[in-house]
């Protein structure tokens, strides 16, 4: 192995592969039997796993030659760029000497289409094979689904993945046509039903067979491209908010497109969307998920973007202030977790903390409540002495103002407000 020219690749194709922020390992599980690596233990920094541990993940394409044009992609066909590629041996070899050096704990795969759809796919799937087949690798391994991929090969890729990903990359077809008018949903959407029926198939199966291959067992995700086109974030989390439904992905990642091309079609060079803009559609994201809230409900039509002031909940409960304040002591659990600054473990704290006495403000305190912000929302066996700001149109701010803190770090952990 050339080491000075592998250098070079991995400086070009690690580069390339920086804009795809769909690497979360959550999910796996693939345990050490003997082998090497291991998606389980504990590991270091780069990516998060689903019970918030910190992993380290190789992450190269392993080609940023592409047959497409797409207006968006640093790898466009036209962009006068440094070319490299990866052979299937060496991102094996890169993958094995970075284990062994406790840098990594597993690999994120990605590609450009350098020939076609299934030679690219199955070169992915080869390097995922050799590992686990020839070197026992147990460490998470996140392979690209490769649009267009043939079933055969996306059976394949689930038996040797943790994780498989399609971008979907801009939220609409409309938009896609505009921006890469050589793709198309459709396209990209088959793999993704696929995914989702051979896992249907496998927990079927798991249930009459003491022992099935695992398939995908971290599941799939997806990402899209966040300002690149005109969407809403009503559009936005509305698709995303599709493809949970229907296609029971793990997670839909957000992307501020980053302008890097002077293209017509595209944004000012100078036009940066808003960091805060896409850490609110992982909030809105989060709300869907995890707190029962519906899509149309987080946005209007007639408020089509997410306040960069406030969080999602907090502003779904200012635009309906008629429905609070609400008693922590006899409120149901959808009403609990839709109150600013009470979350979900927080939530399951009240519902078995009240079977046993009547909660306070000092109880939710102790419980770790955000008071800061639950306090105007809740009431308890008296009414809440807050009740008069409701009626207040300066509320927000009192609000905000409350909580001014917390907003002058706005990436912190502590902006999810939930």
């Amino acid at each position: 192995m050339n080491l000075e020219r592998i250098k070079e690749k991995l400086e070009i194709l690690a580069d390339a592969a920086k804009y795809d922020v769909s690497c979360s390992s959550s999910g796996g599980n693939r345990k050490n039997n003997g082998g090497l690596g291991n998606s389980h233990a504990s590991g270091i920094c780069h990516s998060y796993t689903e019970d918030g541990r910190c992993v380290s993940l190789l992450k190269i394409l392993l080609t940023n030659h592409c047959i497409y044009d797409c207006a968006y992609c640093v790898s466009r066909k036209t962009n006068d760029i440094k070319r490299a590629a990866f052979t299937v041996e060496e991102v094996v070899d890169l993958t094995m000497n970075f284990y062994r050096r406790n840098y990594i704990e597993g690999l994120f795969l990605s590609s450009g289409i350098f020939k076609d759809s299934d030679t690219t796919m199955e070169r992915l799937v080869r390097v995922a094979k050799k590992l686990r087949l020839e070197h026992n690798f147990n460490g998470y391994i996140h392979l690209k689904s490769i649009p267009g991929a043939s079933d055969e090969i996306m059976k394949e890729a689930g038996l040797y993945a943790d994780r498989l990903s399609i971008n979907i990359e801009i939220p609409t077809e409309k938009g896609l046509k505009l921006l890469a008018p050589e793709k198309s949903h459709s396209e990209m959407i088959k793999p993704m039903g696929f995914v989702k029926n051979e896992l249907a198939l496998y927990k079927e199966e798991k249930k009459i067979f003491r022992k099935v291959p695992k398939f995908a067992p971290a599941g799939q995700s997806t990402q899209m491209i966040v300002g690149a086109t005109d969407e809403t974030d009503l559009k936005i989390i509305k698709v995303a908010d599709h493809f949970y439904q229907n296609f029971n992905l793990k997670r839909v990642y957000y992307s501020g497109y980053v302008p890097m091309l002077t293209d017509a079609r595209l944004p000012s060079i100078d036009s940066q969307v808003p960091m805060l803009r896409e850490n609110r559609l992982y909030q809105a994201d989060w709300l869907m998920r995890f707190y029962g809230f519906k899509a149309h409900e987080i946005l209007e039509k007639e408020n089509p973007f997410l306040d960069l002031e406030v969080d999602p909940k907090l502003a779904w409960a200012l635009r309906h202030r008629e429905q609070f304040p609400i008693n922590v002591n006899t409120a149901s659990k959808g009403m609990l977790m839709r109150i600013p600054g009470i979350g979900g473990k927080s939530v399951n704290k009240i519902i078995n903390a009240r079977r046993f006495q009547k909660l306070t403000l000092e109880n939710l305190k102790k419980m770790g409540v955000a008071l800061n912000r639950a306090k105007y929302f809740v009431e308890f066996d008296n009414p809440n002495i807050f009740n008069k700001y409701i009626e207040e149109q300066n509320f927000k701010k009192i609000i905000m103002n409350s909580m001014k803190s917390k907003f002058q770090n706005p990436f912190s952990e502590q902006l999810s407000l939930f």
